[in-house]
């Protein structure tokens, strides 16, 4: 159904390459931006993309979110804010022609193609065929050690892009030696969340309640894919090795997630003997909530960019002990580096665990730096107002501005 001459939104329907071109409405004065992601499925990346999408819309965007393998939960809301596009399946042979991908860009005319991690290359290649001014590339976070195949894709990819986005200083250096055309065209844009909606929890003994968690019980708490990046496995050996506390209840172990290393995580925390303090709760609608469930939040990831729940976490107060990967330590800063710990080191987190949980002082001091890093580095509003400048830059620079 078309817009009113007085409606400012989009067309919030949702198209498949096979619809026709959509005809002119008030929202075609607007710069256009087409998001190009694999899906809006469970993740940091979705839940960005998600945000970003509902807060450009407001600040005189036009935005288009392209999925190539389906909607997800992340898609819940955006349908008010923007046109929602799922691609026709593709070949094996998209990587070189990626038709379908060029049809639906083709159709949305976009000012800017923004894609996110999984589809650069294909993306990129889209785009041009399309005829888009401007194309920009977001890269997450990258496998260590990553393959030489992915490498060249990428800096294929690279070539045929204006400016690639890395979430941390890291991830930007890695992208800088080994993956970039032209350092020249790289900038980093740190991660945001929204520390307003974000706070400590009212009624954590409500929650904690509802989850059947004994009173008393100290709670590791953790968000994320079950996947060997994450290395979980870490985390139940360190809990393994850790034991219970002195002086009150075992703590119990929460991991918020799924993935294809569940089965295996489960059985591994069988063969520790720790399964019975060992929650796994899959992913929750409610996800955010569980936060004040937790009275340390952690990571033990083999790699990061700048991460999403490491940011929730921090902004709802929660004292956060990570591993010293990627763009960990940057989100942290000086303040709080004492709570990173060598990647692949049980005994070393085991270590920071039990001496953060038998001081809930020094939990509640962390926690406060925490919240107060992430409002003044980290905020939503601050990652927005960064992508604002970067489009308006690049469609300028590419004569866009009186285009419409």
């Amino acid at each position: 159904m078309p817009v009113s001459k007085n409606d400012t939104r989009v067309e919030t329907r949702v198209r498949t390459g096979s619809d026709e071109k959509r005809g002119p409405s008030v929202a075609s004065v607007r710069s256009r931006v087409a998001y190009v992601i694999p899906g809006l499925h469970y993740g940091g990346m979705e839940r960005l993309l998600h945000d970003l999408t509902k807060a450009l819309s407001p600040r005189g965007f036009e935005v288009h979110v392209v999925v190539l393998l389906g909607f997800g939960r992340f898609a819940d809301g955006l349908r008010e804010v923007a046109e929602l596009h799922q691609v026709p399946p593709m070949s094996k042979l998209s990587l070189i022609y990626p038709r379908q991908l060029t049809k639906v860009l083709r159709r949305i005319a976009p000012d800017i193609v923004h894609s996110h991690a999984g589809v650069w290359f294909k993306a990129s290649r889209a785009a041009r065929l399309a005829g888009v001014p401007v194309v920009i590339h977001t890269e997450h976070g990258r496998h260590v050690p990553d393959w030489v195949t992915d490498r060249l894709i990428d800096n294929l990819a690279s070539r045929s892009t204006d400016l690639v986005i890395a979430v941390s200083e890291a991830l930007a250096e890695v992208l800088r030696r080994r993956v970039v055309h032209d350092p020249r065209r790289l900038r980093v844009i740190t991660n945001g969340v929204d520390v307003v909606r974000l706070r400590p929890s009212p009624d954590a003994s409500g929650l904690r309640r509802d989850l059947d968690i004994p009173a008393g019980t100290l709670v590791i708490g953790s968000i994320g894919r079950l996947e060997p990046v994450k290395n979980y496995r870490l985390a139940l050996r360190a809990f393994a090795r850790m034991g219970e506390l002195d002086g009150g209840p075992p703590p119990l172990l929460v991991l918020v997630g799924d993935g294809r290393e569940r089965g295996m995580l489960e059985k591994l925390a069988t063969a520790l003997g720790v399964a019975g303090r060992v929650r796994f709760l899959g992913w929750r609608d409610e996800v955010e909530r569980l936060y004040g469930a937790f009275d340390l939040f952690t990571l033990t990831s083999r790699s990061e960019g700048t991460s999403i729940s490491l940011l929730e976490a921090m902004s709802t107060g929660l004292c956060p002990v990570v591993t010293d990967v990627g763009g960990n330590r940057g989100v942290l800063g000086p303040d709080l580096a004492s709570l990173l710990v060598p990647s692949d080191d049980e005994a070393a987190l085991a270590a920071a665990w039990r001496r953060h949980l038998l001081d809930a002082e020094l939990r509640r001091v962390m926690g406060r730096r925490a919240r107060a890093r992430v409002q003044s580095e980290f905020s939503l509003e601050r990652m927005v107002e960064n992508h604002i400048e970067i489009y308006r830059q690049l469609t300028t620079a590419a004569g866009l501005e009186n285009r419409r």
